[in-house]
């Protein structure tokens, strides 16, 4: 399984300011079932779409 990044968002918003999760429900609204992560290492919220990858076998 591997993940596609829409969008990054600075972890530092505003108090009260949910960008990120505004971001990925408007993805969700269009029928792209994304979701919010936090990458700690950058310390952003990640807007992502899982992708499921075929192993290529029979």
């Amino acid at each position: 399984m591997s993940a596609r990044v829409l969008e990054r968002f600075p972890a530092g918003a505003p108090r009260g300011s949910w960008p990120a999760e505004e971001y990925a429900a408007a993805r969700r609204a269009e029928g792209e079932p994304a979701t919010v992560v936090m990458d700690l290492k950058s310390d952003a919220f990640l807007v992502v779409v899982e992708r499921f990858e075929e192993d290529g076998g029979a």
